[in-house]
């Protein structure tokens, strides 16, 4: 999971399943995309900032995972 996206879903008072309803798709789905078991699009993921109103780089929101990709690329 991504650490920083969770932080900012807590200080919303926002839990998955209501984020997958804004999204328009399941919360299992949303669950296997936060996991890293199904691809999160970049769109999905500009959704998702907008719908939490965050003031951060979707680099920043996202970067747990991005950093475990990363390290695991090289």
């Amino acid at each position: 999971m991504f650490r920083n996206l969770e932080a900012e879903l807590a200080r919303c008072n926002l839990t998955r399943r209501e984020l997958a309803s804004k999204l328009g798709c399941t919360p299992s789905t949303l669950s296997l995309k936060l996991n890293d078991k199904a691809p999160l699009s970049l769109k999905e993921a500009a959704k998702i900032k907008q719908i939490i109103g965050v003031d951060m780089a979707l680099e920043e929101l996202f970067a747990d995972n991005l950093l475990k990709k990363n390290s695991q690329s090289a």
